[in-house]
């Protein structure tokens, strides 16, 4: 299986979403930035801003190559020196209303030219304010697309969402997780065809999954407590991919499109010193999950 077969793919799966969210939102539509990596490739970032739901949401795709720079060389403790391709897309929404959650997505594929390949990805939930029944159905859907390739797929990588996407300065999550996973290799062209079902299907019940979320809690009324508590929990998002997050600092360390790599960080965001949760009931309940290992089913 050609790498451009793959990156086709996450193309029209970058196409799919925008159509699915701009339908649900009803409000705007994503405008498209088209760019260049001098080194080779490049991609399509797509953002969409001031929605009837959303205030800022991005989803990129893009399908780059080149020489692998040093420093990735030096992650992976590869010897020679060797070509590299990666193609994948990424998701990020912020919503208007504090009652809708914010919510991430990454499917990627990765090919050297000494012959090493492998796919990654994940989805993962970041409620600003955390209703547990709907935690359930969001785990539940996830488990769902994992059980179906293999059972062993949803502990897995819950747990490795779990510890990826924890603010260890902090010691808590930055959401309710889901799953992560990565470097995932094939030795078999079969397995790598099973390994890319699994892929796509994990992006495939974005939409799905999103939307519900959208229209469940869109229409939920807020006022100046939720509001100023949203600003908080997005201050939080920041602060793990602003210092935790592997894609955002390898990206920024190696020259890359400083705009798309951004995009996933919120329009705005708050930063109380010493903030007292005790004046938000709902508020101190959500910090008391933000904890790994939670089952949430």
């Amino acid at each position: 299986m050609r790498k451009e077969v793959i990156a086709d793919y996450f193309k029209g799966l970058q196409d799919s979403i925008c159509r699915g969210i701009e339908a649900v939102d009803g409000g705007s539509r994503f405008k498209e930035d088209l760019w260049k990596r001098k080194e080779g490739g490049g991609g399509r970032s797509r953002v969409i801003v001031n929605g009837n739901i959303l205030e800022k949401a991005g989803v990129n795709f893009s399908a780059v190559f080149g020489p692998l720079h040093p420093k990735m060389v030096k992650s992976l403790a590869i010897k020679e020196e060797v070509d590299f391709f990666a193609s994948g897309v990424s998701i990020v929404m912020h919503p208007i209303n504090p009652w809708v959650p914010i919510i991430h997505m990454n499917v990627r594929y990765f090919e050297l030219s000494n012959g090493e390949h492998w796919f990654g990805g994940g989805i993962d939930l970041t409620p600003h304010i955390i209703i547990p029944e709907q935690a359930k159905w969001f785990h539940e859907q996830i488990k769902a697309v994992c059980d179906r390739f293999d059972k062993s797929y949803y502990p897995k990588y819950k747990t490795w969402a779990d510890d990826y996407f924890f603010n260890t300065h902090r010691e808590e999550t930055r959401g309710i997780g889901g799953i992560f996973f990565d470097y995932v290799k094939s030795k078999t062209l079969e397995e790598k065809l099973a390994n890319f079902e699994f892929v796509k299907a994990v992006g495939e019940a974005f939409v799905p999954i999103y939307s519900h979320l959208m229209q469940e809690n869109a229409i939920r009324p807020f006022g100046e407590k939720e509001k100023a508590f949203q600003l908080l929990r997005r201050g939080r998002y920041v602060e793990f991919n602003l210092v935790h997050d592997r894609g955002t600092k390898f990206g920024l360390e190696t020259n890359g499109r400083t705009e798309s790599i951004l995009m996933s960080l919120p329009p705005m965001a708050s930063w109380d010193y010493m903030h007292d949760y005790s004046n938000y009931p709902l508020g101190l309940e959500t910090q008391k999950l933000l904890v790994k290992g939670v089952d949430w089913i």
